[in-house]
This record gives structure tokens, C-alpha cells and sequence, in this order.
């Protein structure tokens, strides 16, 4: 009796200590993470002592609380946040150092280039890709057959771009041949317009972020290629005034050719089944293709007592099981090396946003938000003075010399 006494007793001790020692993990995401990340949280929680509790923050406030939260010692242990804003919060020594652990992984050199990069702050290592976006051009099959086009045939330059919107436009009505969010969407045409020029080998800011570059012939050319079809009547009109609102105006069956990202993808599929689509990578003005890389970095705060658990957590995301949960919910693969298996069984079409990881871009400046993101900002005015306006020159004077200020003023 007391051997077995003493056998419960020491069998409660166990379940007490690993109870004990169980972490529960605050995190926090943006708003519109969508379900990917969420399905691997609820996976994770399921099978580990572990906890995982996600907080939602609306996505205009998230980078204000994360600081605020910071300021007043009340940070949550980890966080999913876009990639553009990891140096900034690297910088100022709020990130907690991952670079030993981080190059440690074995498949450290195979996660998404541009978000390491991102996630890299003089020489170390603070966020690691949680979430991997790329853009993507989309073309309406009916409306390529409709029009005379091959619909299994993917456009290979702006010059054929512009010569199968004429022949959609050609069909009548309100059907047109391209279509931009260009009324002030700084960060929509940052994504699906900067890759003609990211593939011709420009750039509208310098490599260490120091010096704008905006005004080079490759982008005058984008710009011109653009602008024509404006002027030809190929795009709506709506976009001159569009902030974002009707980014995937592909979805209502109108609109022959789009830019898009990659997440939509699975949008279209599971909820416009009546859009027949097909997608490749985005040409540059020469042919050569780029795209967008966005989503998130997962950080980790500096300070946290929950480091190793915060760390467990991501490796499980990282893992087979991990990557192929999010992957089944339309995020694309964040270890290259076992990307194919991640998509086995999936749309086919996932894989040219796949393909796009390894030739896309991300700026990397510490005043993302105020010289691109923001709708007041030289990039959405550029883009849209540029490309509807009557002052071509001066819109590129005004933007290159605009943005040189907000960079030298933050030095």
C-alpha cells in the first residue's frame, strides 16, 4: 500500500512540475493575418504543454501599441509583424538578438532571402519570416478566349500586356484590359508596380536605404507603360481614385489582367469559382521578372522570460507538420528547402508565387511608412501625379526631392 501511495504521490509531482513549467506565450497579430497562422497556433496548443495566446491588433494601430506596450514594460513575448518595420524596431534595440540561435537552424539558409534581410539590423539577426507574400500577374481566361488570345498563353512583357488589354477593352461595355489601385495606394503600388523596375535591375532607393533613386529610365519607361494605357481607356477610371478598396477588381469577371498578390490566389479559388485564371510572374519593363516580397516577421521582444518556449514554438512552425497547416490555408512555404513538399497536393498556380520568393524585393529603409506606405508620402503621390497627371517631370522632381528629405532629416 504505501509502495503505491508513494508511486501516486511521485506520479502527481511529475504532472505538477510539467505543469508548472508549461509557458503560456502572449503574441500578438495583426488584424487580417487571415487563417494560416491561427490554424497553426490551434495545432501547436493541441499537442504541446505549451501555450500560445494570440492577440488581435487592428493592423493600422499594431505598430503604435507594439510601442507604446514596449515603453511601459508590458510587451507581449512575441510578435507577427510586417517585415517593412522590423529594422526600425531592430534599431532602436527593442528586438530580442536571435543571430546565434537563428543561424543555427539547419535550414537557415533556406528561408525566405528577403525577409532575413529585413529582419537583419547591422550585421544580427531580429526577425525570421513567419508569413511570405509575393505579387503576382493575374490574366481572366474567358476573356483572353473571348478576346481571340490563347487563355493557356501567359504574357511575357508589358508590350504584349498592353496589346491583349486593347483586345479585351475591344470587347465593350465595362469589360477592360488592366486595372491598378493607383489613387494614393502607396503600399498596392508598391507591390505590383516597383517589380517592373526591381526586374530591369533599378531601384527607387538606394541598396543601404540612405539615398532615393526614383528618378532612372526604367522607371520612366514603367511609368510610360502605365500611363498609356490610362490614356488608351484600357484601365477604368475608378483606379485614379482607388485607395486600396477594390485591389482585386479581377474577382468581378470585368477585368482582363491585374497584378495581384499570391494570398489571392486562394481567395479567388475558394470564393470567385467562376473566374477562370491564370497567373506568372510579373514582368519587368525589359521582360525580366520581380516581384513584391510582404508578410510578416516573427519577432521576439527583447527581454521576454519565455525566450526558449517563444523559440519551440517557432520551430514547430517551421517544421513539415507546421509549414504544410499554413500552406493548406494560402500562405506560401517559408523554408525553400522543403517548399515542394509543403505544396504537394495543392493548386498548381501556388507555385509561381513560390517561384517569385527567389527574384523578389523588399525595400529595406527605416522610414518605410513615411516614404511609401503612407497616403500622404511621396511614393502614393508620385505614383499617382506620375502616372494620371499632366506633369510628368515634375512629378519625379517633386518625389525624388521629397523623399531625399524625410531620409536625410531621420539621420
Amino acid at each position: 500500500m504505501m509502495k503505491r501511495f508513494l508511486a501516486a504521490t511521485g506520479l502527481i509531482s511529475l504532472c505538477l512540475a510539467s505543469a508548472a513549467s508549461a509557458e503560456n506565450i502572449s503574441m500578438w497579430v495583426r488584424s487580417g493575418i487571415g487563417d494560416s497562422f491561427k490554424k497553426v497556433v490551434e495545432a501547436y496548443n493541441a499537442g504541446h504543454d505549451d501555450k500560445v495566446a494570440l492577440t488581435e491588433v487592428p493592423f493600422s494601430e499594431l505598430v503604435q501599441k507594439y510601442a507604446t506596450a514596449i515603453a511601459g514594460g508590458q510587451a507581449p513575448d512575441a510578435l507577427s509583424m510586417d517585415l517593412i518595420y522590423t529594422p526600425a524596431f531592430a534599431a532602436a534595440g527593442q528586438l530580442a538578438d536571435l543571430t546565434d540561435w537563428a543561424k543555427s537552424l539547419p535550414y537557415f539558409n533556406s528561408l525566405s532571402p528577403s525577409h532575413v534581410k529585413l529582419g537583419t539590423y547591422d550585421g544580427h539577426v531580429y526577425g525570421l519570416p513567419l508569413s511570405v507574400e509575393t505579387s503576382v500577374f493575374a490574366w481572366n481566361k474567358d476573356l483572353y478566349k473571348k478576346a481571340g488570345l490563347d487563355p493557356e498563353k501567359a504574357p511575357a512583357t508589358w508590350e504584349e500586356i498592353e496589346q491583349n488589354a486593347e483586345k479585351i477593352r475591344a470587347l465593350g461595355g465595362d469589360t477592360y484590359g488592366f486595372y491598378f489601385s493607383g489613387g494614393g495606394c502607396g503600399g498596392c503600388m508598391i507591390f505590383t508596380f516597383t517589380p517592373l523596375v526591381w526586374g530591369a535591375g533599378a531601384d527607387i532607393l538606394s541598396a543601404d536605404g540612405k539615398t532615393a533613386t526614383l528618378d532612372t529610365p526604367q522607371m520612366r519607361k514603367a511609368v510610360g507603360i502605365y500611363r498609356d494605357m490610362v490614356k488608351k481607356d484600357l484601365v477604368p477610371a475608378g483606379a485614379a481614385s482607388d485607395i486600396g478598396a477594390n485591389f482585386l477588381s479581377i474577382s468581378n469577371g470585368r477585368i482582363g489582367q491585374q497584378s495581384i498578390g499570391a494570398f489571392s490566389i486562394g481567395t479567388l479559388i475558394t470564393q470567385y469559382p467562376d473566374i477562370h485564371f491564370g497567373v506568372t510572374l510579373i514582368p519587368g519593363v525589359d521582360g525580366k521578372p520581380s516581384s513584391f516580397a510582404g508578410g510578416d516577421n516573427f519577432v521576439i521582444s527583447k527581454g521576454t522570460k519565455k525566450l526558449d518556449a517563444v523559440k519551440k514554438f517557432l520551430e514547430y512552425t517551421y517544421s513539415l507538420e507546421g509549414q504544410k497547416i499554413m500552406a493548406k490555408y494560402g500562405s506560401l512555404p517559408t523554408r525553400g528547402d522543403i517548399a515542394d513538399q509543403v505544396l504537394q497536393g495543392l493548386d498548381p498556380r501556388m507555385q509561381v508565387g513560390l517561384k517569385a520568393i527567389s527574384v523578389a524585393k523588399t525595400p529595406y529603409t527605416l522610414q518605410f511608412n513615411d516614404l511609401i506606405n503612407s497616403a500622404n508620402g511621396p511614393w502614393a503621390g508620385f505614383t499617382n501625379a506620375a502616372i494620371f497627371g499632366s506633369d510628368v517631370d515634375g512629378a519625379f522632381s517633386s518625389a525624388q526631392s521629397e523623399m531625399q528629405s524625410i531620409i536625410d532629416n531621420a539621420q
